[in-house]
């Protein structure tokens, strides 16, 4: 007889190993499907994220910006460094180090609250007395049953057509990961958050680094006045980038990658490096899932249709984080989980997308909550706006590192803050105070208001809600 759950959960990402540890806190007894293998072919629980995206891209960032400090810096600050050199092994070691920590963590984690582990890739088989069959496919085939199934496979890179990843040339975030020895000249197509991190690395450590975006603005779902500060700093910082580019083709061999292009002004390019990281978006994961073996009803992008409260068209079966519809980011996955899994409970699990943040962990960092002065412009929306330099900041000042503003955009007649939009030195972190005062309708006064610690980054908040009734006192 198969083994009997409450909860199964198919991906073990941020999504569904969270989603899975609250319904073990919850009482359910729960099991957690996930293919993910480790160098050794062992299970890697995190997904995408923590194997190949969000944590080993920070551990890089990190390491990058430490080399590039060391070597550019440092002398401002009155320390010498003599015979600076790059053990690239070395730096790959430890972000390889960071993710493995990060796995054990999880494995932990669902050791204490007793949740079952399954590596191999799980599939719907059909419904069943009880809930439905779900095959695991792995060293040892087995199939479960479960009451209550989340869906939480992720998603894939997206590959260019006419241009497979091969992950030695041809670059997805995973091969761009485990790039064994700096390229000297590399390229990127698109510059979404992936391809500017990545960029960002590579051009630290020596890379002569092109970027080639199609559309005609630069990061245009950020507030436009934010992107155009950021633009500013790459370029000042040597990353090219190209807007409104056509791609045509593109011939990989053994001495590289040859890029034929086409820039704004319609003249014919062509751009040969060493590496291509393609980064054109993702796509979601439900390649054998095996939905129609249930009536699992997906859209035109291979997502699956889900409702407000990530309930499928199947009873008792739900999907969350990047094969649903919304920000394919890891905390909006985590969120959905834990409304998930308090929903089967019978609780009111709650996710609010207009308080949803945004971050790319450049240098400098962007970082954003609701919305954009073009949005509130585009809906007819009277709004206020307010902005402070980090030039102006102390705490900024003593950093060396002054690039950049926090932006407050706060409704005209009510004060409530509708956006807030920071470019620059650890935004990463000060936009949670902007989350916590949009999740509790804050005004940009009671911001404002609020007593910030001096000298601190975070004061440029404070002096940007100032600037909404146009009183900052620090500029």
């Amino acid at each position: 007889m198969s083994k009997q759950f409450d909860v199964i959960v198919i991906g073990g990402g941020p999504g569904g190993y969270i989603a899975a540890i609250r319904a073990a806190q919850l009482g359910f007894n729960v099991a957690c499907i996930d293919e993910w293998k480790n160098a050794k072919g062992g299970p890697a629980l995190g997904g995408t994220c923590t194997n190949v995206g969000c944590i080993p891209s920070k551990a890089l960032l990190q390491s990058s910006e430490h080399f590039e400090h060391a070597g550019h810096g440092f002398a401002d600050h009155g320390i010498k460094v003599s015979g600076l050199s790059l053990d690239i092994d070395k730096m790959l070691a430890r972000k390889d180090q960071v993710v493995k920590q990060n796995n054990d963590g999880i494995t932990y984690l669902f050791k204490k609250n007793k949740i079952t582990s399954f590596h191999g890739r799980g599939s719907f088989v059909k419904a069943a007395d009880g809930g439905y069959e779900i095959k695991v496919a792995g060293a040892a085939e087995e199939t479960i049953v479960g009451k209550h199934i989340i869906v939480a496979t992720g998603s894939n890179a997206r590959a260019l057509p006419g241009a497979a990843f091969d992950e030695e040339n041809i670059l997805s975030n995973d091969g761009a990961l485990r790039i064994g020895a700096v390229p000297k000249k590399l390229a990127l197509i698109g510059s979404g958050v992936i391809g500017l991190e990545m960029g960002s690395v590579w051009r630290r450590l020596g890379s002569e680094v092109t970027v080639l975006e199609a559309l005609p603005t630069f990061l245009g779902a950020v507030d436009e006045q934010i992107a155009k500060e950021a633009k500013k700093a790459f370029d000042k910082q040597g990353l090219k980038i190209e807007l409104g580019v056509k791609v045509g083709e593109i011939k990989s061999g053994k001495k590289g990658v040859s890029i034929a292009w086409t820039n704004a002004k319609g003249e014919a390019q062509v751009l040969d490096v060493d590496k291509l990281i393609v980064s054109i978006g993702r796509v979601p994961n439900t390649i054998g899932l095996a939905a129609d073996a249930v009536g699992l009803a997906l859209d035109e992008r291979g997502a699956i249709n889900v409702d407000g409260d990530c309930k499928t068209n199947l009873p008792n079966v739900w999907a969350i984080g990047d094969v649903v519809r919304g920000p394919m980011l890891a905390h909006k996955a985590e969120e959905e989980g834990v409304a998930v899994a308090e929903r089967i409970a019978g609780q009111h699990g709650h996710v609010n997308f207009n308080t949803i943040p945004w971050v790319i962990y450049t240098h400098p960092e962007i970082a954003w909550v609701g919305q954009t002065e073009q949005q509130l412009k585009a809906e007819g929306r009277a709004y206020k706006a307010g902005t402070f330099p980090f030039l102006a900041n102390g705490r900024a000042r003593a950093l060396g590192d002054t690039t950049g503003m926090v932006k407050f955009l706060a409704d005209a007649t009510t004060d409530e803050i509708l956006g807030v939009h920071m470019v620059g030195p650890q935004v990463s972190e000060l936009i949670s105070e902007a989350v916590v005062a949009m999740e509790f309708k804050a005004s940009a006064e009671d911001i404002a208001r609020i007593c910030h610690a001096h000298p601190s980054l975070s004061e440029a908040t404070k002096e940007a809600a100032l600037a909404v009734d146009k009183r900052t006192l620090n500029f």
